[in-house]
């Protein structure tokens, strides 16, 4: 773990974390285990008798592991886990605003590169604030 990366993630060290597989793209992600706690708060109210949610949880903690940081700043990442992230070599750890991903150096170069076309737009949706909120 990058010394600027455990200095800002100290007060939750001893907490412990989750990693996990990520949803959308071959990478994981690490939780600290506050926000896993509030994330799993949110989805025990989810009512498992509905089918697609059995199924949603179900694939969402696929692989789920608690992990800790030792006391020289290393991280031991399940073989199962690097298996799916396809990590082989390299990896990059890029802050996801409450979560830390973890990805393969090739394969985060190949994402941002291919996401890097449609920024723009997408920033200009997901960022468009309600112009009448403004006005208020």
């Amino acid at each position: 773990m990058p010394a600027a990366f455990k200095k800002q993630l100290s007060p939750v060290l001893q907490d412990g974390f989750v990693v996990k597989r990520a949803v959308f793209q071959s990478c994981l992600e690490l939780y600290p285990m506050q926000e896993w706690n509030l994330l799993m708060k949110k989805m025990n109210g989810l009512n498992r008798f509905k089918k697609k949610n059995n199924d949603f949880i179900r694939r969402f903690t696929a692989g789920v592991k608690i992990v800790e940081i030792d006391a020289t700043g290393r991280l031991l990442i399940p073989k199962d886990l690097v298996s799916f992230a396809g990590i082989k070599k390299e990896l990059v750890l890029s802050s996801a605003v409450n979560i830390i991903e973890i990805w393969d150096k090739d394969q985060y170069e190949k994402a941002i590169d291919d996401a890097a076309v449609d920024f723009a737009e997408l920033a200009e949706e997901v960022m468009d604030f309600d112009e009448e909120a403004d006005q208020d």
